[in-house]
């Protein structure tokens, strides 16, 4: 019956030893998703807001991404205004500047939007920073949101 015993508690402490191994691994997974500390490459809420790598943040509800040739001529149009530079996106245009926007990045990094008519003729470039939507306040440099 000894031998019953010590298998008995053998088999115990290492079922024992998996459980806690098992909420010890699934706390500290929780504990880097909930302080953002995980290794993620996914496009977590760091990707949502603006920030100076995405000026622009994610795709407004309000504007539409450009497809087929109007996306292409609308491309055309802002690498042609601004050679070198990477287009970011095409779209809509909420804001009322113009029928679509091309959001880019000059070669220097500095964020442009080229702006688009609806008869497909450059109407405006505005460099740097973009404005924040109308009623979207950001948070001042320094400030934890």
């Amino acid at each position: 019956m000894d031998s019953h015993r010590r298998r008995w508690s053998l088999e115990r402490t290492i079922v024992v030893g998996a459980i806690a191994f098992g909420v010890a691994a699934g706390s500290y997974g929780i504990a880097s998703a909930a302080n953002g500390s995980g290794s993620s490459s996914g496009s977590g809420s760091a990707a949502a807001a603006p920030s100076a790598a995405h000026p622009w943040g994610p795709q407004r509800s309000d504007e539409t991404p450009l497809t087929g040739d109007t996306a292409a001529k609308v491309r055309e149009l802002a690498l042609a205004k601004v050679p070198g530079g990477t287009i970011v996106r095409v779209e809509t245009d909420a804001d009322g500047n113009a029928a679509y926007e091309a959001h880019m990045v000059r070669s220097d990094g500095t964020p442009v939007t080229v702006y688009v008519s609806r008869q497909l003729e450059v109407v405006s470039v505005q460099s740097g920073m973009p404005h924040p939507p109308a009623g979207v306040r950001l948070a001042p440099a320094g400030a934890s949101a």
